[in-house]
């Protein structure tokens, strides 16, 4: 049983860092870390009690991953070339795409290592396997938390409901994307309000170049003509990104209400992004996400997910280093 402490560390661990602040990706990594390590642990006992069905199942587990890259490979550009079909050929929209082409090179790659068996494609590939599976590994810790985020904070109180802008179309028309954050903004303010709280539904984004006037007011409008009270529509009109977006909503409700908590709706892929966003500019609530179209999921959170290890680059930059280290020894070596 001493094989699953780690495993058993990394949970503790985790379940500390929900109670004390949802709003890290340290949790989704240590999420990560410790599936990672218990089924590590698993298979090592298993391995030394039954040798023959370990062995047998690491193979079987291997065989399954390399079907699994398969079958992604061809769901990510299936994917891609719906996104261009339906959103254009934005650098945005073509992640998905980008992304099963990259693993299908690293497959023909690792098919020609097995065929050559040439050292510096073996270096080659070994640092490329290590960084797929790095990132693959933050990934999947990412999705996977994100996912649970959404559901970890229901029933607070709130003085603030904030609604991120996501653009107009046609320079003034509030499209589907941001009118699912507006729906749910309004869902959200209704449940509050029937537990005796009346929050501010507080509309947040500024006018882009191409846009005929503040997104924050398209949104307002929006509100308004489906019924909802004017006098409960506060708007923040002068930000372009998310942290502007998050940073001037708390001025207003730090101005308005020291003490304020507040719910921020954004679309689902970007909920946790935006909250570990909100954490970083110091606002004191948490993040629900709207529904998106499932067409539209992948590249989304591709993106979400390249813009948070960006975000952390100091350290996955050092990661890489190693990699890229260590495939220069094997070919020093070789």
């Amino acid at each position: 049983m001493l094989a699953y402490a780690p495993a058993l560390l990394c949970f503790l661990m985790f379940c500390a860092g929900v109670v004390y602040e949802r709003r890290r990706f340290s949790n989704a990594v240590l999420l990560g870390l410790t599936v990672l390590f218990a089924v590590g642990a698993w298979l090592f006992e298993l391995h030394r009690s039954h040798p023959v069905l370990g062995r047998d199942l690491g193979i079987a587990l291997l065989v399954l991953v390399a079907l699994g890259i398969v079958i992604l490979s061809w769901f990510l550009i299936s994917n891609g070339a719906v996104m261009v079909r339906k959103e254009g050929t934005r650098p945005a929209n073509l992640l998905s795409l980008l992304a099963g082409v990259a693993l299908v090179a690293l497959l023909v790659l690792l098919g020609a290592t097995l065929v050559l068996h040439d050292h510096i494609l073996v270096a080659v590939t070994g640092t490329a396997v290590a960084l797929t599976g790095y990132v693959a590994f933050l990934f999947l810790s990412f999705v996977v938390y994100a996912f649970l985020y959404v559901r970890l904070n229901l029933g607070r109180r709130a003085d603030y409901v904030v609604v991120l802008g996501s653009g107009l179309a046609g320079g003034s028309a509030v499209p589907p994307l941001l009118a699912s954050r507006l729906d749910r903004a309004r869902a959200v303010h209704a449940r509050l309000s029937r537990r005796g709280r009346q929050p501010v539904l507080l509309t947040s984004g500024g006018q882009g170049p191409d846009e005929d006037l503040p997104e924050s007011h398209a949104m307002a409008d929006y509100l308004v003509e489906r019924g909802f009270p004017a006098e409960l529509i506060e708007r923040e009109d002068r930000s372009t990104t998310t942290e502007e977006n998050l940073r001037f909503s708390r001025r207003i409700m730090e101005s308005a209400n020291p003490g304020y908590r507040c719910v921020i709706v954004t679309n689902n892929y970007h909920a946790f992004r935006a909250a570990l966003t909100a954490r970083r500019a110091g606002v004191r609530g948490y993040v629900v996400g709207s529904p998106t179209a499932a067409y539209f999921l992948p590249s989304a959170m591709i993106r979400e997910f390249a813009a948070v290890f960006l975000a952390y680059r100091r350290t996955n930059l050092a990661f890489c280093l190693l990699f890229f280290l260590g495939g220069g020894s094997i070919w020093w070596l070789g």
